[in-house]
């Protein structure tokens, strides 16, 4: 048992967790700092789509890819083990979803995180995403990418954990730490120790990894921080344009010398009986083009939110006239350089995610991945011209620039390996139809003509 203690924590990374819920709380819509249900206080949430929006383009066609470093059968057909263990592994834990929603926290609060696990139960491997909230972490010294503790903290039901620990508590809910180095691994329910044990793993079973890396800092920073000024501005202008344009449709009677209003009122067809050298009139508060300064302004306020989200108007669908891929580039060029930025630490983390898996098969379902490589791959960001893609590709391989599998990549194909596999079989299976067909055709005289003959693969 180490000498750590759950009830440090409390004191540990207080100004940290206390932003997770400040940005949690303005993504789902709490903007007004101080709210008042007297007046009309809109709220348009775009902070919300615009990371919404971003992680759609974030998470384009991710995927994994298995190489052989020895092209021999033997090494094939590990790929073809490796690659199968994985898609399995993705479907069982249902990884696209939980991708998508831990990219989404960790671009609210700065911060994701990803926990491997082996069940002894079911014979598969778990992977989960704990809330960074209660994720702590520590470092050596200035090398941020060396974690040597770490511990996560969360709540459990008396009756969860009594199914999981066999733990009998006398609360309705208790705090559960567990605490992980490379060596040992400590369990607690509130302060209770329950359990101490070398770590089974042989290494720390998390995969912390900021939204887009402070320089220097170990945790990650948000997207809300550069929207919430746009974002409030945003709604406090509609909101005073909305007020306007009420009062226009509901038009202020404004009277001159007269002592008593109690019979004017503004209606159709309302008659004023006024006393001598008195006045009466309807405020125009849209004279003078008035609510086209408002509007004017509103426009310089989304200029401002498409370039500090580095969301232009084309990712919204704002193209007004067909472009070309390069000019479409340049048009998205901000998105895609936020895009880029986020895949280069995502990068890392899927790859170390995926290595935790890959020793969990080897090491708990005999899986052998001897000489084989995996990496992380990406589709492409923007929308492309497959036609005209495909020629350039074709171009390339005839003229041994690069392989067949490296066309397939830069085509957005996720599983090269496995698509050159296919068309491998597929070629002889072609080459032994036509075999068999000229052979018949030259049993049979000229008239049978050899069918698969035009389904030929050149080399």
């Amino acid at each position: 048992m180490t000498d750590f203690y759950p009830a440090t924590l409390r004191t540990v990374d207080r100004d940290r967790r206390a932003r997770y819920l400040q940005y949690l709380s303005f993504y789902q819509g709490k903007h007004w700092e101080k709210p008042d249900h007297a007046t009309r206080q809109l709220v348009f949430n775009y902070a919300k789509t615009c990371i919404d929006k971003a992680t759609s383009f974030l998470l384009q066609g991710l995927g994994h890819s298995f190489d052989a470093q020895v092209e021999d059968a033997p090494h094939r057909a590990r790929v073809v083990l490796a690659e199968q263990a994985m898609d399995q592994v993705y479907l069982d834990n249902q990884l696209g979803q939980l991708d998508y929603e831990t990219e989404i926290d960790a671009a609210v609060m700065g911060d994701g995180c990803y926990k491997v696990t082996w069940d002894a139960d079911r014979k598969n491997v778990r992977v989960t995403a704990p809330d960074i909230s209660g994720i702590f972490a520590w470092w050596m010294g200035d090398d941020l990418a060396r974690i040597w503790r770490v511990a996560s903290q969360y709540t459990l039901t008396r009756d969860e954990i009594a199914l999981l620990h066999g733990v009998a508590i006398p609360k309705t809910t208790a705090t559960i730490t567990e605490v992980w180095t490379d060596q040992a691994f400590d369990l607690f329910v509130d302060e209770t120790p329950i359990e101490s044990k070398p770590n089974p793993y042989g290494f720390i079973p998390f995969v912390i990894f900021p939204n887009i890396r402070d320089p220097k800092h170990f945790w990650g920073v948000s997207d809300i921080p550069a929207v919430q000024p746009v974002q409030r501005e945003l709604n406090r202008a509609f909101s005073q344009l909305s007020r306007i344009l009420e009062l226009s449709g509901n038009p202020i009677a404004v009277l001159e010398n007269v002592g008593s209003a109690e019979d004017i009122k503004v209606q159709p067809g309302a008659l004023w009986t006024l006393p001598e050298d008195s006045k009466a009139y309807l405020l125009d508060l849209l004279k003078g083009g008035g609510v086209s300064l408002h509007v004017e302004y509103i426009d310089h306020l989304y200029r401002v939110l498409h370039d500090i989200t580095e969301t232009p108007r084309a990712a919204w669908g704002g193209v007004e006239k067909e472009l070309s891929g390069a000019a479409l580039r340049i048009e998205m060029g901000s998105l895609i350089q936020r895009v880029i930025r986020k895949r280069l630490v995502r990068t890392t983390a899927y790859y170390r995610r995926n290595e935790m898996i890959l020793h969990m098969l080897r090491t708990y379902a005999s899986l052998s991945t001897t000489g084989v490589t995996h990496r992380v791959v990406w589709g492409p960001i923007l929308p492309a011209d497959v036609d005209r893609q495909a020629m350039n590709e074709q171009v390339m391989v005839q003229a041994g620039v690069h392989s067949r599998r490296t066309a397939m990549g830069e085509m957005g194909i996720q599983n090269p390996e496995k698509e050159f596999d296919r068309w491998l079989a597929e070629r002889r299976r072609i080459l032994e139809m036509n075999q068999e067909f000229q052979a018949r055709s030259t049993r049979g005289g000229a008239r049978e003509r050899p069918v698969a003959a035009e389904m030929d693969v050149p080399d």
